[in-house]
């Protein structure tokens, strides 16, 4: 009897609660993210404004970077596969003419109970899959949904372009969205936090759809001008299909030409 009443006083005090809920207000009072923040600021400025809280020069023209953590993938049904061990090591170009192609070098290799699972490797010229080297079409199309959120390093740079688009939200938190365009025309979408200038996400389009990547749980080195996402969730058409949480970085150490050819 105690506990019915107990459910009972739960539903009066919930139903009382919704009565006095409103709905949202009129247009003389928008939500937060449905307006432009500030349409004075330029594209450029936001850029810039971003630039500086990432770590300023030292982000924007790094050497070398090396990521390790794990990650979370999923299969078709939503099953998490977790990889114990997932590692990059990237060095970087010192110039970028097309956003989502792969340029300078890079090594992406995941392992799950000890075997690797995932290898992909870019030595400049070349790109080795697990079994070697890879055909150009399917090299190409696999650095296509990888290489993207790169281009903002470039952005200030002659020959490419900046554009505002409508404000949003990111896990919550307002954001501007700027676009920007590489010298090709590609184009690639940010969305940078209205608080702190924070970049929240990136966003294009790749042959698997459009590809989507949200950024938190920022944290710094002591001594190191760079700020690095420990969690990055990846989306294809709106759908998770992994996420990985990098839990140290080393920046700008030298890396062997040999780590980036086969496993």
């Amino acid at each position: 009897m105690r506990a019915l009443v107990t459910f009972s006083f739960a539903l009066v005090l919930a139903s009382s609660a919704w009565a006095k809920s409103l709905p949202p207000p009129g247009p003389h009072q928008p939500l937060v993210g449905a307006r432009m923040e500030k349409p004075e600021l330029s594209a450029r400025t936001i850029v810039e404004r971003a630039t500086a809280h990432a770590g300023g020069e030292s982000w924007r023209r790094p050497t070398t970077l090396y990521l390790e953590g794990y990650g979370t993938f999923y299969a078709p049904d939503g099953t998490p596969l977790i990889n114990e061990s997932h590692k990059m090591w990237r060095v970087y170009p010192e110039f970028k003419p097309q956003a989502h192609n792969a340029d300078g070098k890079v090594r992406i290799e995941s392992r799950r109970d000890g075997k690797i699972v995932t290898f992909l490797a870019f030595d400049g010229a070349r790109t080795y899959g697990p079994d070697g080297i890879l055909p150009p079409s399917a090299a190409d199309k696999q650095w296509a949904e990888n290489f993207g959120f790169g281009v903002i390093r470039f952005a200030l740079d002659d020959g490419f372009t900046l554009a505002r688009q409508p404000d949003d939200l990111v896990d919550g938190q307002a954001v501007y969205r700027i676009e920007v365009s590489d010298p090709t025309g590609a184009k690639t979408l940010f969305g940078i936090s209205r608080a702190n200038y924070a970049i929240l996400s990136v966003g294009f389009a790749t042959p698997r759809g459009w590809h989507e990547r949200i950024y938190s749980n920022f944290y710094q080195k002591p001594g190191l001008s760079w700020v690095q996402p420990g969690r990055i969730r990846l989306y294809y058409n709106g759908v998770k299909q992994n996420e990985i949480v990098w839990r140290d970085f080393k920046l700008n150490e030298p890396m062997p030409d040999g780590l980036f050819t086969g496993p």
